[in-house]
């Protein structure tokens, strides 16, 4: 028997945190993902939040400069305009003077605020300018290492400049022979970087440019030895360009060891995007936690949904599940290859399968257009982690919605 799960809302948004123990209606986050524990009482009202209605002419963002206006190659600027780009958001129209005159940058930002812009179109012209220097970017995950290769592509088209991603989880060789050839940027995550490095068939001496991007999710993630290792191989003269969600006091020690004078910029106004409506699930007595979503996936609207579970199994299972149940899904998760987790990426950009199934590490940094809703199916260990889930969706000026089960 299908029950209707209930959806509650609220028309205010409430702290999501509680001093002191645990209460009611609160709950506990066992453990870390990446092992050892890492404990947070998340207050399941910091769930709920309705999408903010604003006046067009309150969110309309008058940026003081246009493409046009940056002291950038022409041929960049035809790129820019050949992807569709009209004006810059407001990162990219605070960090791209700064870098363009050759600071280090500290960029606090949402997600999906077009960050990768803002770093990519100043360095590309800094790169025009001295072909002789090396770019290198270091991200936390595969798919975003991928995913800002593939916007490099695009707006380095006919500038005959090239890229090679190194990135884990996928044969080393191909990427070895890659790095002999000539490279301008080099992508990659930390571990394949130093492996890379030790291996010496990376060498970092004419990287002029480093860019640290998610650094917040590289701290998560256990990563700061290996960007320590990178780091201290690189010359002591370079531009380093820092980007991070959320601004700690651990990644405030990583700005002060690595930067040299930054300029800070933020454009972040709350934790999570206003239109984003925010609210959870409550499954009923008996009610099969699989049935409830079962119902909201064949509601009107839900066309385009992001499923977030805990673990690799978990996320695997439930895709399997749903498949079963007629729904066309899949997931990406760390135990499938990187071709599987490609494919099945591209086939939910493309809007050939209505879900996609994902654990928080294959999913981050993950910017795909019109995700109609992400569903937290099972709870995420922290808040930050919850943000980072629900950015997948209302991208920019797009609207979203976030439902988060509790039972």
């Amino acid at each position: 028997m299908n029950y209707r799960p209930r959806i509650h809302s609220s028309h205010r948004s409430r702290p999501p945190f509680r001093r002191g123990g645990p209460r009611r209606g609160t709950l506990v986050s066992p453990t870390h993902r990446h092992g050892g524990p890492r404990r947070q009482h998340l207050d399941i009202s910091a769930f709920i939040n309705k999408a903010v209605v604003v006046e067009e002419t309150e969110q309309h963002f008058l940026p003081e400069h246009s493409f046009a206006s940056f002291p950038i190659d022409e041929r960049l600027k035809k790129n820019i305009i050949s992807k569709g780009y009209s004006s810059p958001t407001p990162i990219q129209d605070r960090a791209i003077p700064h870098i363009l005159q050759g600071k280090d940058v500290v960029g606090i930002a949402n997600t999906g605020t077009g960050k990768t812009a803002a770093f990519l179109i100043p360095i590309i012209n800094k790169i025009l300018k001295n072909p002789r220097e090396r770019v290198l970017i270091v991200v936390p995950t595969r798919e975003l290492a991928i995913q800002i290769n593939q916007e490099f592509v695009a707006f380095a088209r006919h500038l005959q400049l090239f890229s090679v991603c190194c990135v884990g989880g996928t044969n080393i060789s191909p990427q070895i022979r890659d790095l002999r050839r000539l490279n301008h940027f080099i992508i990659g995550t930390p571990g394949r970087l130093k492996d890379l490095i030790n291996r010496q068939v990376l060498n970092l001496g004419a990287t002029a440019t480093v860019i640290l991007d998610e650094a917040d999710r590289m701290l998560d993630m256990g990563f700061i030895p290996d960007m320590r290792f990178i780091m201290a191989r690189l010359p002591s003269i370079r531009q380093t360009l820092f980007f991070s969600a959320t601004l700690s006091a651990e990644v405030k020690g990583i700005i002060h060891d690595f930067l040299r004078e930054p300029v800070h910029i933020s454009v972040t106004t709350r934790a999570t995007a206003d239109n984003i409506d925010q609210n959870i699930v409550r499954l009923k007595a008996g009610q099969e936690k699989l049935d409830a979503l079962h119902d909201l996936l064949i509601r009107p609207g839900f066309q385009k949904v992001l499923i977030f579970g805990r673990t690799k199994y978990g996320v695997e299972k439930l895709a399997v599940n749903l498949a079963k149940r007629g729904f066309q899904a899949d997931s990406i998760h760390g135990n499938k290859s990187q071709n599987q987790r490609l494919r099945s990426l591209g086939l939910f950009k493309d809007g050939r399968i209505q879900v996609l199934v994902a654990t928080d590490v294959a999913a981050r940094g993950l910017d795909i257009a019109n995700v109609s809703h992400v569903i937290n199916y099972d709870l995420p260990a922290t808040y930050e982690d919850y943000v980072h889930r629900i950015g997948r969706t209302g991208r920019g000026t797009a609207s979203g919605s976030a439902l988060t089960f509790v039972e």
